[in-house]
Formats: C-alpha cells, structure tokens, sequence
C-alpha cells in the first residue's frame, strides 16, 4: 500500500483505505496501458507509412501503366507482404491495446465514482466528514485522481 494512504490513520478506516489504494493501482494501470497504446499507435502508423511509400515508389510509380503488372510485382516481391505484415500487425495490435485500454479506463473510472458516491457512508462519522477533504486533497496532489466530481 502507498505511504501517503498508509499516513491517513485517523482519517480513514482499513476499507477506505484499500478503496483508495485499489483507485491507485488501477489508474496506474490505465496509464500504463496508454503509454503502451501510443507507442503501437506510433508503430502502426510508421509501418503503414513505409508500406505506402514501398508500394507507390517501388510499383506505382515504375508499373503505372498496367494494374495487372502492379499487383504481379506485389505479389512477387517478399519484403511487401512482410511490410504488409507487419502494418497489418502493428495496427491489430494497436485496436487490442485500445480495447484493453478503455476497459482499465472505465474499471478506474467505476471505482473512482464509487468512491464519490460512496463517501458519505465511509466517512459516515462526523469528525471523519469534516476531514474527508484531506484525504480528496492528498488523492489529487499525490496520484492526480479527483475524487472531488464523478465526472472527468
């Protein structure tokens, strides 16, 4: 568990505390993951653009004048289908990432608004109510999660 979660003796109890630490590891989660969809975002745009390029330098351009010439040369040349391969690759790999990035997206947003909604019954007791705003505070300066709105 984070030290600054561990630090809230008085202001929270042990459940609030795991609630909080499960928005941390979650949110780190998605992050993660959309570090790692951006760089396959970049990868699939990089192969599709050499594959692009490698088709109308090396085919287009010399082989204009018969499509049936075109696509024989395609076919016959082994490094297109690996740079079809590898855009064909890089781009399905990169709508897996997206899938699994907005399902860590919507399990942190779903604990972040239980928490919200949630926050008048683990903060039930009236000195812990009042109190309640430093740990929303900790929670947005510490790990950038605002615990203050549901909305984004």
């Amino acid at each position: 568990m984070e030290s600054a979660i561990i630090l809230l003796d008085n202001l929270t109890d042990q459940t609030t505390k795991q609630m909080l630490h499960n928005v941390v590891m979650r949110k780190r989660k998605f992050e993660a993951l959309e570090k790692k969809y951006l760089q396959w975002v970049w990868a699939a745009l990089t192969a599709t653009l050499m594959l692009l390029f490698d088709v109308y330098f090396y085919i287009a351009v010399p082989y204009s004048y018969s499509f049936a010439k075109m696509f024989t040369v395609f076919v016959e040349g082994f490094g297109h289908f690996i740079l079809l391969g590898l855009a064909l690759g890089a781009n399905g790999y990169m709508v897996l990432m997206k899938k699994k990035m907005d399902k860590a997206e919507k399990e942190y947003q779903g604990l972040r608004t239980e928490i919200i909604s949630k926050s008048n019954i683990l903060w039930e007791q009236e000195e812990s109510w009042k109190s309640r705003h430093k740990v929303f505070e900790m929670m947005k300066k510490k790990f950038d999660i605002n615990l203050y709105h549901e909305n984004k």
